[in-house]
């Protein structure tokens, strides 16, 4: 399998949002509108059939002023892919109306965070299985504000939006099913040193986003080496573990659907 250079054209620069610079009214109005004009007839019909469905939130949030997205560490006990990085989310069952209410309801079992605090921008596709196949996987895209959603519509349009406390959620997490929660810059997405060129499920070029070092009591990994520096052309699209060359990873699913997010919003091309 050969090493594919997926780097955009145009990089770190994106007409939505910026990048060192708090989300405001402005700029989830935008995103908002952004998701709305990239929609595809494609984004809701899954690339595969499963019995099972699932619903992931992809959180925008400001951290101290810093623009980003929440991302979890799953917990060791979980039965399937723990220790990996993921978004809130996980299977539609009764009580949910739509996919979309589940993906809330999972990140406020997950993270604590409630629905009252997340406005939810929109959704991308096309929907994909998960790894073990039996389940389609439904992604949705929020703010998690940090205070109640409907007190914000308060601030001017171009007031930094108040930034969620870290450690807040971190004492509120599921400890059976969360490790830890890290806020991932959006600054972070746009870094060389983080990413690396994979193929998600064997054909699509994408990047994941070496975060080890965002994750707290998790030093680098001296083992981890960049493809680019070891001068291998392999790509491992396996998806299995919590990263490659001994890095900490968005990667997989989560990886693959963050860089839809990012293309759509044209961080990427």
């Amino acid at each position: 399998m050969r090493y594919y250079n997926v780097a955009p054209h145009s990089f770190g620069f994106s007409p939505y949002f910026h990048l060192n610079r708090p989300l405001t009214r402005r700029s989830l109005r935008a995103i908002r509108d952004g998701l709305n004009s990239a929609q595809r007839l494609d984004d809701q019909i899954p690339t595969e059939t499963a019995t099972g469905k699932a619903a992931v939130l992809i959180p925008f949030a400001n951290v101290i002023d810093v623009p980003g997205i929440l991302l979890e560490v799953r917990g060791t006990a979980m039965r399937s892919h723990s220790g990996e990085v993921s978004f809130p989310g996980g299977r539609v069952d009764d009580t949910d109306e739509t996919y979309v209410d589940a993906a809330l309801r999972e990140t406020r079992e997950e993270l604590g965070i409630g629905a009252h605090n997340i406005e939810v921008l929109g959704q991308i596709g096309p929907p994909e299985v998960n790894l073990r196949g039996n389940m389609v996987v439904y992604p949705f895209v929020g703010f998690v504000h940090a205070n109640s959603s409907l007190s914000d519509h308060n601030l001017a349009d171009d007031e930094p939006l108040p930034s969620c406390d870290l450690n807040t959620i971190r004492k509120n997490v599921s400890q059976a099913e969360v490790a830890t929660v890290f806020h991932l810059p959006l600054s972070a997405l746009a870094s060389p040193d983080r990413l690396r060129a994979s193929l998600f499920r064997g054909h699509r070029p994408y990047w994941t986003v070496g975060v080890q070092d965002l994750v707290p009591d998790m030093a680098p990994s001296p083992t981890f080496e960049h493809p680019s520096q070891s001068g291998s052309d392999n790509v491992d699209d396996s998806e299995i573990g919590a990263g490659k060359y001994g890095n900490l990873e968005v990667w997989g699913l989560t990886g693959w659907y963050l860089y839809l997010l990012m293309k759509r919003l044209k961080l990427y091309y």
